[in-house]
C-alpha cells in the first residue's frame, strides 16, 4: 500500500471492513500487511477479534507452538478462525518469522475484549493469569470464591435481563478492588517485569480483568443509557489495548469501519438513538496524527444481494473505475454532490458521503465474490 496519501507513516494504521466474512477483502487485508511489513517497517498486525484468544496465535507465529488446526480454532473469536484468509494470514506469518531474531518478527494481536453480542467471558482467566505474575496479597483460592461458577457470568439472559447480571453483587465488586490493585503493583514493577519480557502480557491480563468486570457492571445496570455504556466500555477496552500496541511498533488494525472511524457511532434500539465513540475516535484523540483511518468499500456482493451501486452514489464513481480494486484519496471526491447507498442486506454499511473529511483513504474493491 503507497502511504504516500498520508502526511506521515502512522504508528496505528486503521484499515476499515464494511462487513464481515468476506475472503477477498481479507485476501486484500494479507497483501497490504506483507507490503507494509516488506516496505514501511510495520511489525504487528491487531483483528477485531479476543485480546486473549489472539496470545494462542501470536505464540505460534512468533515461537512455532501449537498446530495451525488448533490455533485457527483456538485462536480467533467469532469464529473467524475458519475464514480461508485469517488461516493465509497466520500461515504467512509463521513462515515469515522462521529462522529471523525476534527484533524483526511480525507479531500478531487480538484487539477487542473476550465479547460476544449474547454477553462476556467470565474474569476468570484474565484474573488467574494477571495473579501469576506476581506475589499477591490475595490468592487463588480467594479469586476463585470470589468468581463462584464461570456459568453465573457466561448467562445469556443477562444481556436482555439487568436483574440476570452478576455484575453488581458483592463478589463483583470485591473482584473489581483486588484487579485493579494487581494492576497497580503490576505497574509499580514495570521495570523489573519489562526486563523479563512479562509486562506487555502482564498488563494486557490486567486491563482485560478490569474491563470484564466494568462490562458486567454494565449489564446489570437498569438505566435508560445502558446499552450506550455497554458499548462504550467495548471500544474503551479495544482503545486501550490498540495504544499499547502503538507503543510497542508500527501496527496495522483490521476491524469493522464502525469500531475505526472518527465521528461519533450511533444506532437505534427498540426506537432510541444510541450514540458513543468507537476505538478510533478515543485513540486519534490521543495519538493525533499518529493514527490514519481508511475505510473499505465495496461495489457488488452478489451472494448476499447487493448488486451494482445506484448511479449518484460513491460506489458507483469507483465501480465505474477499470481496476479491480483502488486506493482512493477522499479529498479528489469532495466538492461532489453523491447519494448515500441504501445496502439491501444488513451486513453491508455502506460509504457515508458525509464522513469523507473524516478518513484518510478509501479502499475500494470492485466485486466480493463467494467462495
Amino acid at each position: 500500500m503507497n502511504l504516500s496519501l498520508l502526511p506521515k507513516r502512522p504508528r496505528l494504521l486503521g484499515l476499515g471492513e464494511p462487513t464481515h466474512g468476506e475472503n477477498d477483502l481479507l485476501d486484500l487485508r494479507n497483501e497490504i500487511f506483507r507490503e507494509l511489513v516488506e516496505h514501511e517497517g510495520y511489525r504487528i498486525i491487531a483483528i477485531e477479534s479476543d485480546c486473549l484468544m489472539g496470545l494462542v496465535v501470536d505464540d505460534y507465529v512468533t515461537s512455532g507452538i501449537g498446530v495451525l488446526d488448533e490455533v485457527m480454532a483456538r485462536g480467533f473469536s467469532h469464529e473467524w478462525g475458519a475464514f480461508a484468509g485469517n488461516r493465509d494470514l497466520v500461515r504467512w506469518m509463521r513462515e515469515h518469522n522462521d529462522g529471523r531474531p525476534a527484533a524483526e518478527q511480525v507479531r500478531f494481536a487480538g484487539f477487542d475484549g473476550p465479547l460476544e453480542i449474547t454477553g462476556a467471558a467470565s474474569p476468570r482467566q484474565a484474573l488467574t493469569a494477571l495473579h501469576g505474575y506476581l506475589p499477591f496479597s490475595c490468592t487463588l483460592e480467594t479469586l476463585d470464591r470470589l468468581l463462584g461458577a464461570d456459568e453465573r457470568w457466561l448467562n445469556p439472559a443477562a444481556m436482555m435481563d439487568p436483574a440476570q447480571s452478576v455484575g453488581q453483587t458483592a463478589e463483583a465488586t470485591e473482584l473489581r478492588v483486588l484487579a485493579d490493585e494487581m494492576l497497580s503493583l503490576v505497574e509499580a514493577q514495570t521495570p523489573q517485569l519489562m526486563a523479563e519480557g512479562r509486562w506487555h502480557r502482564a498488563t494486557l491480563y490486567g486491563r482485560t480483568a478490569i474491563g470484564l468486570l466494568r462490562y458486567h457492571y454494565g449489564m446489570a445496570d437498569t438505566s435508560p443509557s445502558r446499552i450506550a455504556k455497554l458499548l462504550g466500555v467495548r471500544d474503551s477496552m479495544m482503545a486501550a489495548n490498540l495504544l499499547a500496541l502503538a507503543a510497542q511498533g508500527p501496527t496495522l488494525v483490521y476491524a469493522h469501519n464502525s469500531h475505526l472511524q472518527r465521528p461519533m457511532s450511533s444506532m437505534r434500539m427498540g426506537g432510541d438513538p444510541v450514540r458513543w465513540w468507537s476505538a478510533g475516535a478515543i485513540v486519534e484523540a490521543q495519538l493525533a496524527d499518529d493514527y490514519a483511518f481508511i475505510t473499505t468499500a465495496l461495489g457488488t456482493i452478489h451472494h448476499r444481494g447487493v448488486g451494482v451501486p445506484p448511479e449518484g452514489t460513491i460506489e458507483a464513481l469507483l465501480y465505474a473505475r477499470p481496476e479491480d480494486h483502488c486506493l482512493v484519496d477522499p479529498k479528489s471526491l469532495a466538492g461532489s454532490d453523491f447519494t448515500a447507498r441504501v445496502s439491501p442486506w444488513f451486513g453491508y454499511a455502506a460509504l457515508d458521503p458525509a464522513q469523507l473529511n473524516a478518513v484518510d483513504g478509501i479502499l475500494f474493491l470492485k466485486d466480493a465474490r463467494e467462495r
